[in-house]
């Protein structure tokens, strides 16, 4: 396809579903389910813990819900997870709007966050690391587009997503 140009446009989490009638395709969140839709799933997303780089969380490879007990857990508003049933405790401050907000508090010792690997990767920072929540809620992700959208260009585009090259047949 190198004669489409492709433009990344972030879209919110929260407003997915409405963002995907202003592009011709979309990484999205699942569950998703929308009759006027096409959805593909794509893979499930490990989730993180993300917490100063100075915690004693990041000494260690990896963690469990269990070693989060008694931790200051940092939800953003526009959190993609959901409730955790962690053992951790709830901060003393109003709910942040972003995560980029959660990970910039997080960077300051006063708590943690956890978040989908891709976004702990979207928003690093010196001052903060992520370690793997090994039995956390994954997140999974999907391609989708709208039915009545579907282009030749969408079409060759969601070939290659499906992994089928020039030499391919359906």
């Amino acid at each position: 396809m190198p004669h489409v140009p492709l433009e990344l446009v972030p879209l919110d989490a929260q407003r997915q579903r409405d963002s995907i009638d202003e592009v011709d395709a979309a990484l999205i969140r699942l569950p998703l389910t929308d009759e006027g839709l096409h959805v593909i799933s794509l893979y499930d997303e490990v989730p993180v813990v993300v917490a100063s780089v100075e915690s004693h969380l990041m000494a260690v490879d990896e963690v469990t819900g269990h070693d989060l007990a008694g931790e200051v857990l940092i939800t953003p508003l526009d959190d993609v997870l959901g409730p955790l049933g962690l053992a951790t405790v709830e901060p003393r401050f109003a709910a942040l709007e972003t995560t980029a907000d959660a990970i910039a508090t997080a960077a300051t010792g006063v708590g943690i966050v956890v978040v989908p690997m891709s976004l702990a990767r979207l928003h690093q920072r010196k001052d903060v690391d992520y370690r793997p929540l090994v039995d956390g809620p994954t997140s999974s992700v999907g391609l989708a587009w709208a039915r009545e959208r579907t282009t030749e260009d969408v079409e060759t585009f969601i070939g290659i997503v499906r992994g089928r090259t020039a030499n391919s047949s359906r």
